[in-house]
């Protein structure tokens, strides 16, 4: 945001950031105890146990946000072949390529029936899988039935699964964190868009004893800091919280909808906490928008804007004040 305000020559203090997905009413963080900034992290604080609990699966390690594990899993295997989704969230394939393997990303942007059979036909060239689920900025979602008949046949020659669940706290019985155990499954999951907790760089990888093993040892002792982890227990274990703001979601990620919708701007896909909308009008969009404050995810391949949620309803009332002059100008 603070590249948008200086090339907009806007105020930081007088934006809305929709940009990132992530819930603008998240966890409400209570007040640290004292003695978290005085002691060093400590396995035995009770987050493990509240994470096992939370996802339902029986190992994990905690990591400075699933950004970490994503960095650190390419180095944890011998040159392979990769398959991805494109459009998805850029660093997966930039950390496999950076690691020395061979990605080849697959079009995402047909219809979901034409995405499983083109997964499909590259499930026997490759020894590793990543997929978002849901996809991130698509939304495409493949069952997990599905998914689980792909992990087998990796498994079986030794390849890997590996399933970014970091929007899939909204839908949690569609998740895979319960089969995580499976040796060549790995699920990553995160607090920072669902609890709104992105700065707390809170994320697990859910996974077999043996792999999670190698990557404590690549990663080293203290992956959260104590305040961190502090955090993210009491979140997990707030099971009231969780249930509302599910619901709270689902209405939201409605409106938003709807609103798009309103000013011919139907969304193409997207989750609970955004809408993705495709248009070639999608860097003019972006412009018209941001020269009123307000800051969108813009993707260029293909044209498309991300939405994430307002805040509160002056920041909705804002986004409608902001649509109906940016659709009224945009076809000129």
């Amino acid at each position: 945001m603070r590249a948008a305000a200086m090339a907009v020559g806007r105020p930081l203090s007088d934006w809305l950031d929709l940009s990132t997905g992530i819930h603008p009413i998240g966890w409400p963080v209570p007040p640290v105890p004292p003695s978290c900034w005085q002691r060093l992290p400590e396995e035995e604080d009770g987050l493990e146990a509240a994470a096992r609990d939370y996802y339902g699966c029986p190992t994990l390690l905690p990591v400075a946000g699933s950004q970490a594990a994503i960095q650190a899993l390419p180095r944890l295997r011998e040159c392979s072949r990769v398959a991805l989704l494109a459009p998805g969230y850029g660093e997966h394939a930039a950390a496999w390529r950076g690691g020395g393997h061979q990605v080849r990303s697959i079009d995402a942007l047909h219809r979901p029936a034409a995405v499983t059979q083109a997964l499909e036909r590259a499930l026997d060239a490759v020894e590793v899988l990543v997929l978002i689920q849901p996809n991130n900025p698509t939304g495409l979602r493949c069952p997990p039935e599905q998914l689980l008949a792909w992990h087998q046949r990796l498994a079986d020659r030794g390849g890997w699964l590996i399933v970014d669940e970091a929007f899939m706290d909204a839908t949690p019985e569609q998740s895979l964190a319960q089969q995580s155990a499976r040796p060549g499954l790995i699920v990553l999951r995160s607090l920072g868009k669902f609890f709104g907790l992105a700065g707390a760089r809170v994320g697990f990888v859910l996974a077999e004893p043996a792999l999670l093993a190698r990557m404590r040892a690549l990663l080293g002792p203290w992956t959260l800091s104590t305040p961190a982890r502090w955090l993210a227990e009491q979140a997990l274990r707030d099971r009231v919280w969780q249930q509302e703001t599910r619901a709270g979601l689902s209405a939201a990620g409605a409106r938003l909808a709807a609103l798009l919708s309103r000013y011919h701007l139907p969304p193409s896909g997207g989750c609970g906490l955004f809408a993705w909308v495709r248009t070639e009008r999608a860097p003019l969009l972006w412009q018209q928008l941001a020269r009123q404050g307000i800051l969108t995810r813009l993707f260029v391949e293909p044209p498309s804007l991300r939405f994430g949620l307002p805040g509160d309803e002056a920041a909705w009332q804002r986004l409608e004040y902001a649509l109906s002059g940016c659709v009224l100008g945009a076809g000129d």
